[in-house]
């Protein structure tokens, strides 16, 4: 756990990144002032990369979340309540079947999706929602009777919500066997309204297999306790699911060494507690760690490093101000001065665990991806963060020690709330607005990397997908990366590697497949390398490549 003296450091760290983010000129596309979001593409030239922004679809409603499918497809939820999937970049106009039920009001509804670890075994798809609840009947105490005055807003008809996580079994074309595998007790009515009645639900699976599922708690007052009358208090209250990352074995079974099982009053899915609400969480590929972000109040959105049992403070405790014009856990912000913990102005409590950045003000942060691909060298590391308050991509840039020394703002001008930032297989970025009329956006690197180009079409790259799939990724990885035993498909290293196109040809009919060597026809070696060549970044022209081409002759890189 950080002092009071190492926040200092913290709070003086994150002024020196403030004083170098004024220094750096806002990367602006390349495109007229524009009122509403244009078709693109968009071009861009930052500091890192200069890169294009592809509108992959703009038929949809609120995005929320997206998962690459094996087949190259990308399932995306909207939170209204469908699930849409988008194949060779054109958006199915029917949603796919087999969603739950959610509590579509206000921010509230169909939220994150994920794949098991398995996916390839098992087709198992996570979806995780806002359940809806039994109404309030007229014997129950609703919540508006113990949450201060200060966070009520338009009574709403009875309605109660909760969370949850649902799995179902992908065969294609639709969910299967749906089943929620674990419904959380964070019970929200609408008595303090429906803006109020808010908990985003992340999930993402860690390197040892748990599922963990983020809950919020903005608003909701603890269920018993100290916090009962408190803004927020479900998230210090151990016997409430709300505010807190829970951790969950993937069939929603309690993992017996999640931190607080056999401790008295606490659920034993908890895994941490003090967290406002999760709008982004992701694994640190090189730690294994899982980060998220949270969205604060007025001031204190966090950048956090979950650590197994830790207790980040919401709302006892935080760095500026609450909506009330309050300091973080004061009085006023909290609604009840018998819950204020002497010292929460130095914006530290003891056993509280530090962020490991914050933003003030608030820049309402949303999704959360490490790039680890191969198409942005620069970008190597790097974190990427949604902000939906300024419309903007964040790139976080960090030193050897892991700290965080610059940050860039990227897309501001499309005017865009970005909601997602995931990196696709194909080791491009892709982007989800959330909007009335939201998008799918790509970015992608604007100079084609080193190699051959226009040699082939986007026809015979999309038949050498397929291709690939069947003959080459149970050895190579669907996103060509390779393994200890077969090399990676993709990159510098391997385009420098043959003297010209058709020796890459002729090793690709000869080696494929790893079970059958040899046996492959020549028009399908010809369209799994042209298939390598669009993952290596190199584009397609109007002419297929065949076994008479010329352009076998010449070297690659030229």
């Amino acid at each position: 756990m950080k002092t009071a003296a190492s926040l200092s450091r913290l709070m003086l760290c994150l002024g020196i990144v403030a004083g170098l983010s004024a220094l750096i000129a806002t990367a602006h596309a390349q495109r007229p002032p524009a009122a509403t979001f244009g078709s693109g593409p968009f071009i861009y030239h930052t500091l890192g990369a200069n890169f294009r922004v592809v509108v992959v679809t703009k038929g949809l409603v609120h995005p929320w979340s997206m998962a690459f499918l094996p087949d190259g497809s990308i399932l995306v939820t909207e939170r209204p309540g469908r699930l849409r999937i988008i194949r060779n970049g054109v958006l199915d106009p029917t949603p796919v079947s087999g969603v739950p039920h959610v509590y579509a009001v206000a921010l509230s509804g169909l939220l994150d999706i994920a794949l098991d670890p398995n996916f390839a075994r098992n087709h198992y798809v996570y979806l995780s929602y806002n359940k809806p609840g039994p109404n309030l009947g007229p014997n129950d105490v609703p919540i508006s009777v113990r949450a201060p005055a200060a966070i009520m807003g338009p009574k709403g008809p009875g309605k109660t919500m909760t969370d949850a996580v649902a799995r179902g079994v992908w065969n294609g074309h639709a969910l299967t066997n749906v089943h929620d595998i674990f419904v959380d007790n964070n019970v929200i009515d609408d008595s303090i309204g429906g803006l109020a009645q808010d908990s985003a639900v992340r999930i993402v699976f860690g390197r040892d297999g748990k599922l963990y599922m983020g809950t919020g708690a903005p608003n909701t007052p603890a269920i018993s306790g100290k916090y009962i009358h408190s803004r927020g208090g479900a998230a210090q209250d151990p016997s409430s699911d709300g505010g807190k990352v829970l951790r969950l074995n993937p069939d929603g079974t309690i993992p017996k060494n999640n931190p607080f099982v056999g401790k008295p009053g606490y659920r034993p899915e908890i895994y941490t507690m003090g967290n406002r609400n999760i709008l982004g969480m992701a694994v640190n590929p090189s730690t294994g760690a899982i980060w998220e972000d949270e969205n604060g109040p007025q001031d204190d959105d966090k950048l956090i490093i979950l650590k197994r049992g830790a207790n980040y403070g919401w709302p006892i405790v935080g760095v500026g101000y609450d909506y009330s014009g309050d300091h973080i856990g004061g009085p006023i912000a909290l609604g009840d001065p018998s819950a204020v913990n002497p010292g929460y102005l130095n914006g530290y409590l003891p056993g509280i665990e530090q962020p490991f950045l914050i933003w003030v003000p608030a820049v309402a942060p949303s999704g959360l991806a490490f790039y680890t691909g191969n198409q942005f060298p620069k970008w190597k590391d790097n974190i990427f963060v949604g902000s939906m308050k300024y419309h903007r991509l964040e790139r976080i840039v960090l030193n050897d020690r892991g700290g965080p020394i610059r940050r860039e703002y990227l897309l501001e001008d499309l005017k865009q709330r970005i909601r997602d930032v995931r990196q696709g297989p194909d080791g491009d970025l892709y982007v989800l607005t959330d909007e009335d009329q939201g998008a799918l956006l790509r970015i992608e690197p604007l100079e084609a990397q080193q190699g051959s180009e226009r040699v082939y079409t986007s026809e015979q790259a999309l038949r050498g997908k397929s291709a690939y799939t069947q003959n080459c990724a149970s050895c190579h990885q669907p996103d060509l990366s390779g393994l200890a035993q077969a090399p990676a498909l993709k990159g510098d290293a391997f385009l420098a590697m043959w003297g010209k196109l058709g020796d890459l040809v002729d090793r690709t009919r000869t080696t494929m497949p790893p079970t059958a060597p040899g046996t492959l026809s020549q028009g399908t070696a010809l369209d799994i390398v042209a298939y390598m060549l669009q993952m290596n970044g190199l584009p397609a022209g109007t002419v297929e490549l065949k076994g008479a081409s010329s352009s076998l002759q010449d070297p690659i890189g030229e």
